[in-house]
């Protein structure tokens, strides 16, 4: 792995698993970034600054790792935070959007929550992740998001592997090559 930007000033602790979950997968850990207070201290505070002037309504966080980051993100924003959850994993009276997607590895079944007493229609949705792959969950996540007719005004990860998306646009805090 070969890191093209990073900007935090923290010190960057990355761990890497070769052939996880599945032979011919690298699976970037940022377990050892986000054990630091201070890395996680500062992944918090530049969502903020990046996102407190851009009148979001909800963060929206796919799990695991994503809830990490989400909701403290909304919670310093003063916002509410959707947790984007696999198939099964909310009770089925709250359900308004299952979407399947295709992973490095395999396919899965993400669902979208009702909101409670609002609709989607119009309101404004910011993803964040963690780690930013071939960009099929958070593309995934936005289509059902303009589905069901809201906005999203944008995407951030703690990491992109460029090499794998190309995907310029989105709000980065690491970039990195795989090697």
């Amino acid at each position: 792995m070969k890191i093209i930007r990073n900007k935090l000033k923290a010190k960057l602790s990355l761990r890497t698993e070769k052939d996880y979950p599945i032979k011919g997968i690298e699976f970037i850990d940022i377990t050892p970034l986000i054990l630091q207070k201070d890395s996680l201290k500062e992944i918090i505070e530049k969502f903020v600054e990046e996102l407190k002037d851009k009148n979001i309504d909800y963060i929206v966080a796919p799990e695991a790792r994503g809830f990490l980051f989400g909701t403290a993100i909304a919670n310093k924003l003063n916002i509410g935070c959707i947790p984007v959850r696999k198939k099964g994993k909310l009770p089925p009276t709250t359900v308004q959007k299952q979407f399947e997607y295709e992973k490095e590895y395999g396919k899965d079944i993400l669902e979208l929550p009702k909101l409670v007493n609002e609709e989607y229609k119009n309101k404004k949705f910011y993803i964040i992740d963690d780690i930013y792959a071939t960009g099929n969950t958070i593309n995934s996540i936005k289509e059902a998001i303009e589905s069901l007719s809201g906005i999203v005004v944008g995407e951030g990860v703690v990491m992109n592997i460029v090499e794998l998306n190309n995907n310029k646009e989105m709000f980065s805090l690491i970039d990195v090559n795989e090697e």
